[in-house]
C-alpha cells in the first residue's frame, strides 16, 4: 500500500510507467494486491486512471472515500447534547481528521476557539492548504468560495459580488465542482432541460468546514492573526451559529426522512426527496423537504426551524400556503424544530395523521 501516491509521481513522473511494467510483466498473475491511495483527487483522476496514461485500466478496483454520515460523525462527541452534536457536524462535517482536531471533553465553544480560531492550530490553515494543493489561482477561488458562503448562490450574484468575467467565472465553478467543494443544487422537480442550462440551479459548499472556514476565518482574518480568537468568536461565530447551521440541519433531516423512506415508514415510497423553490402566487418562495412519487402524483412537504424559539402554528399555515402544484394536494407534512412545537401544533396531530412532528432527539436517535 502507498499512501499519497500523487507526491511521489510528482516527485517522479516516470514512477507510473514503472509500476505499470512491474504490474505487466510480474504481478498481475501472483497472490499481491498493490492499493494506492492519494487525496490529490484532480491527479488521480487525469494523470492515473485517464486514457493514454500508463496505469489506465489496471485498476481492477477504484475507490472514492467520501465523508462520514452525520450518524457517523456524531458518535466522536458522546458526551454533546443533541443540539451540540448538529452544531460540531455543521462547523466540521464528515472527515474524521477535522472531528479528530476536536477534544471531545471540551465544550462546543471552547474547540472552536482552540482548534479553528487560534492561529497556528491545524484546522486554521487547513482550507488555504488544500486549496494551494489542488488550484493555482487561489485568491480568485478564495474570492468565489467566500461569496457563496455568504448566500450568493445565482450565477448572476456570485458574478455580481465578485466581479469576475462571466466566461471565466464559469471555468472557475466548474473546476470547484470537479474538486466537490461546491455543487450545483436543482429544485426537486426540476427536469432534465434545466439542468443543462449553464444559467440554472443554485451553487453551494458541500464541504461543512470549508463553509465555517470562509464564513468566519478568512472575514475575520485580520483580528484572528493579532490573537483575537475569542472575540472574533464572541462577537461573530456565536451569536451566527444557529443561522449557519440551518441549512446542514435542514440536510440532516431530509437525510432522516431518506432513511424513513427506504425503511418504508413514510405514507408512500418517494422516489426523490429534495428541497423546493419557485413562484407561488407570483412570489419567490422555497419549502425545505419536498418529497414525490414516481408518478408526481403524492407529495409531503416539510419545514426545518433550527432557532431559539418553538415552530408555531402560523409557521405551519405559512408552509402549507407555499404549496402550488397544479391538481395536486399534499399526502403528509412532517416538521422538524430544534425548540419545540406549540400546544396547537400538537393539538393538531390528534386531529390529524398526516402531520409528523419531529424534535432534535428523534433526529439523534434515527
Amino acid at each position: 500500500m502507498i499512501d499519497e501516491f500523487p507526491y511521489m509521481c510528482k516527485g517522479n513522473p516516470s514512477i507510473p510507467s514503472l509500476l505499470q511494467n512491474l504490474w505487466d510483466e510480474a504481478l498481475k498473475d501472483q497472490n499481491v494486491m498493490v492499493i494506492l491511495c492519494g487525496s490529490a483527487m484532480r491527479f488521480i483522476e487525469k494523470e492515473l486512471l485517464s486514457e493514454k496514461k500508463p496505469l489506465y485500466g489496471r485498476a481492477t478496483g477504484i475507490y472514492k472515500m467520501n465523508e462520514m454520515p452525520f450518524y457517523d460523525a456524531i458518535q466522536f462527541f458522546p458526551n454533546y447534547s443533541d443540539e451540540d452534536k448538529i452544531l460540531a457536524f455543521s462547523i466540521l462535517g464528515g472527515i474524521p481528521h477535522y472531528l479528530l482536531q476536536f477534544d471531545r471533553h471540551l465544550p462546543l465553544g471552547e474547540n472552536i476557539v482552540k482548534n479553528i480560531l487560534t492561529k497556528g492550530c491545524v484546522l486554521y490553515s487547513e482550507v488555504e492548504f488544500l486549496l494551494r494543493q489542488e488550484l493555482r489561482e487561489v485568491a480568485l477561488y478564495n474570492t468565489i468560495i467566500k461569496a457563496i458562503a455568504l448566500g450568493n448562490t445565482q450565477l448572476n450574484t456570485i458574478y455580481t459580488k465578485t466581479q469576475i468575467d462571466k466566461n471565466k467565472i464559469s471555468v472557475y465553478l466548474k473546476n470547484l465542482i470537479e474538486l466537490e467543494i461546491i455543487e450545483r443544487e436543482f429544485s426537486v422537480l426540476s427536469g432534465e432541460k434545466e439542468k443543462v442550462a449553464a444559467s440554472r440551479g443554485l451553487y453551494r459548499i458541500t464541504d461543512n468546514f470549508f463553509r465555517f472556514w470562509f464564513a468566519f476565518v478568512f472575514v475575520c482574518l485580520s483580528d484572528l492573526e493579532a490573537g483575537d480568537a475569542q472575540g472574533v468568536y464572541e462577537h461573530f461565530v456565536e451569536p451566527a451559529l444557529n443561522e449557519f447551521a440551518s441549512p446542514v440541519f435542514e440536510c440532516i433531516c431530509r437525510d432522516f426522512l431518506r432513511k424513513q423512506n427506504r425503511e418504508g415508514k413514510l405514507p408512500f415510497r418517494a422516489t426523490k426527496i429534495g428541497r423546493w423553490w419557485g413562484k407561488t402566487s407570483g412570489i419567490e418562495t422555497e419549502i425545505d423537504i419536498m418529497a414525490v412519487d414516481r408518478n408526481a402524483k403524492n407529495f409531503l412537504l416539510g419545514e426545518c426551524k433550527f432557532r431559539n424559539s418553538e415552530f408555531s402554528y402560523g409557521d405551519f399555515i405559512k408552509l402549507t400556503e407555499k404549496f402550488a402544484i397544479p391538481k395536486a394536494k399534499p399526502s403528509c407534512y412532517v416538521l422538524f424544530s430544534k425548540s419545540g412545537f406549540s400546544q396547537s401544533l400538537w393539538e393538531e396531530t390528534t386531529k390529524k395523521n398526516t402531520l409528523k412532528l419531529f424534535s432534535l432527539e428523534d433526529i439523534i436517535n434515527g
